[in-house]
């Protein structure tokens, strides 16, 4: 970490594992510049650097790998919540436009391992808790010397805590990785996921201070979301191949292909959409590491093609048809960087990559037939950073990078129903400063960053009078931050009652503002941006005995956030606390776990997942009250 000249975070299995088996949400959400929210269960935003503003839902303008292997497809959509919590035991994230082997993006990168099993065995683990929470999972490994597999299969439901959310999935995965020789190696990846999860739409803030457990009432024109059973069903199949080489002491190589099938249906208040998608796509990386640094070069191609059909909704049926379409996206981008180690302890990185995108749609419908396509420009976005090491315990890290971020599919094809041919990419030139440093035999470490990012052609929402979502550019914004993370974590004695034990607090500072934005011939220059919270802290605590006993504290405090562009309403700062306690023993090849946690132990009334910019005000989508879970997971390692 001390020579990495860019904001990255890691978890691990130890990070992932301090809460529940449910989600990654709190995981993630400990890492400074990083929010991920759930406006119900299974229906998930992540936003890096207050990139939410662009997300109704979903993931955009945050590009996720799974194994080194593209997973957001060519469109920009992450469907983020296939995955099963017990299918990730690392989690890398890039913040903001800092990397360039990953291509350009203005918001950030989030890439998802998994580790190697240590042992043939089995594995079961169940996992249950307030409001319907049932989950189960049975996973096998199997190691040899030439090769290691995991295959796991894993179950979850919720009822939810308002009306119309209950959510179900059930997840395949299996992961095999061969050694065919000292010098390569070949990886596979499958993962099938049949998911559903209702989707209860948000409230005013008078029906959210009456009755935050209500679905969306019926209101003017438009149904309740009960009476359309406003739902998401997704099945999708994924399956990639990894294929690494050495072929010198320098030279190596890293090549990846992969396919995807997903059938989405979607009944809304408003219509019901059907969608296919196909997608493929590969990457490769090529490495020459030689005397003074490295050389990193490659490139990655996308491509997906999808029918979408929109019909009228008769409470959770579709109608007659409405809209006939079909969208064929290409993606590709080159990338180079190298790094050099200077005199002094000095460490350069110069690197860039140029990036594409063609977005074609055709209408079949008799009313309207619309033709269209978005051709972008080629873009050069280009990165330098230098570093220096003041000595093995502290250093100092500076960057400039610029961003291009392309609109997703889901923002040229709104759910008003029309292709926008004049949505353009938003553009970003970031300025990053950085200190990472660690004293007192290394128990405190610092990671301190603070960054200047300009955005332009920043995009945002809008919505039509039926609530329909379209977007625009809205000028430009400035984003500014600090990002703190501080750990104590003392050398114990061997002898000690304690195995564990480590405090942390992780910072982040927003100063996010609109600048050169005009709305409905209002200026709304200076505005706090929409969806950012300008501070949010976290503290933990961890502590584990060497009798097997062990506990997880967490305390999350969110300012305030901006619900609309003209700062006319704010979500309500809000407080949350939450622990897990248990028991972790290894009896030979048995290993054990029970434990048992609480979250929103003040019962804080509060909104995840707020609906932006929304039509008659209908921003709140309540998250849980205080709620409990317990579990357990049973290991058996075979010799």
């Amino acid at each position: 970490m001390s020579e990495i000249p860019a904001s990255v975070a890691f978890l691990g299995q130890r990070d992932l594992a301090r809460f529940s088996d449910a989600s990654l949400l709190p995981s993630l959400n400990t890492v400074p510049g990083v929010r991920m929210e759930e406006r119900s269960p299974g229906s998930y935003r992540l936003a890096i650097r207050g990139s939410a503003v662009r997300s109704p839902f979903g993931v955009r303008n945050v590009k996720v790998y799974w194994n080194d292997l593209p997973f957001t497809d060519a469109g920009g959509n992450t469907y983020l919540n296939l995955f099963d919590l017990q299918a990730v035991q690392q989690a890398e994230i890039i913040k903001g436009p800092g990397t360039s082997v990953y291509g350009a993006g203005t918001g950030g990168v989030l890439m998802l391992n998994n580790a190697p099993p240590i042992q043939s065995g089995v594995d079961i683990s169940t996992l249950v808790g307030s409001y319907g929470l049932r989950r189960y999972d049975v996973q096998a490994r199997i190691k040899s010397d030439k090769a290691y597999s995991r295959l796991l299969y894993a179950h979850q439901e919720s009822d939810g805590y308002r009306q119309q959310t209950g959510m179900a999935r059930d997840a395949v995965q299996l992961q095999s990785n061969f050694t065919l020789s000292d010098k390569s190696a070949l990886s596979v990846y499958m993962l099938y996921s049949d998911l559903l999860y209702q989707t209860p739409g948000a409230l005013t803030k008078q029906q959210y201070d009456e009755d935050p457990k209500q679905a969306r009432p019926a209101g003017g024109p438009n149904p309740s979301a009960i009476d359309q059973h406003a739902t998401i069903y997704n099945k999708t199949f994924y399956s990639g191949l990894s294929y690494q080489h050495q072929w010198s002491n320098h030279w190596s190589n890293r090549t990846g292909f992969y396919g995807t099938l997903t059938q989405f249906d979607n009944p809304t208040i408003r219509n019901y959409e059907r969608r296919a998608e196909q997608g493929f796509g590969g990457r490769t990386s090529t490495a020459y590491n030689f005397a003074k640094g490295k050389l990193t070069f490659g490139g990655e191609f996308q491509h997906s093609f999808s029918p979408v059909r929109v019909y009228d909704n008769n409470q959770g049926q579709s109608g007659a048809l409405q809209t006939d379409d079909e969208i064929a996206i290409t993606t590709y981008f080159a990338f180079a960087q190298t790094e050099f180690f200077l005199p002094a302890n000095f460490f350069l990185t110069l690197g860039g990559s140029i990036n594409k995108l063609k977005v074609d749609f055709k209408r079949y419908s008799d009313v309207p037939n619309v033709t269209g396509d978005s051709d972008f420009d080629a873009v050069f976005s280009p990165r330098i950073a230098l570093l220096k090491k003041l000595n093995d315990n502290l250093s100092l890290h500076g960057s400039f990078s610029q961003g291009y971020s392309p609109p997703t599919v889901q923002e040229l094809y709104p759910s008003a129903g029309f292709f926008d041919t004049n949505l353009k990419p938003e553009r970003g030139t970031n300025f990053e400063a950085g200190i990472r440093g660690a004293w007192f035999h290394k128990t405190l470490s610092v990671d301190a960053v603070v960054y200047d990012f300009g955005l332009r052609e920043t995009i945002v929402i809008r919505h039509t009078d039926d609530g329909g979502e379209y977007f625009i550019n809205a000028g430009k914004t400035s984003q500014q931050g600090a990002e703190v993370v501080i750990a104590w974590t003392p050398n114990l004695n061997p002898s000690s009652a304690l195995s564990n034990i480590r405090a942390w607090t992780s910072l982040t500072w927003n100063r996010y503002t609109f600048e050169d934005y005009v709305k409905d011939n209002v200026n709304l220059d200076g505005n706090d941006l929409t969806g950012v919270s300008p501070n949010v802290r976290v503290v933990g605590f961890d502590l584990a005995l060497r009798a097997g006993l062990y506990l997880n504290a967490t305390g999350t405090y969110t300012d305030r956030v901006p619900l609309d562009d003209a700062n006319t309403a704010y979500a309500d700062s809000y407080m949350l606390i939450g622990g897990k306690l248990g028991y972790k023993k290894t009896w030979n090849q048995l290993a054990l776990d029970v434990f048992t946690g609480i979250d929103n132990a003040l019962d804080e009334r509060y909104s995840l997942g707020n609906d932006l910019n929304a039509v008659g005000s209908r921003y709140y989508n309540a998250a849980m009250p205080v709620n409990y879970y317990a579990g357990v997971k049973v290991g058996w390692s075979f010799l």
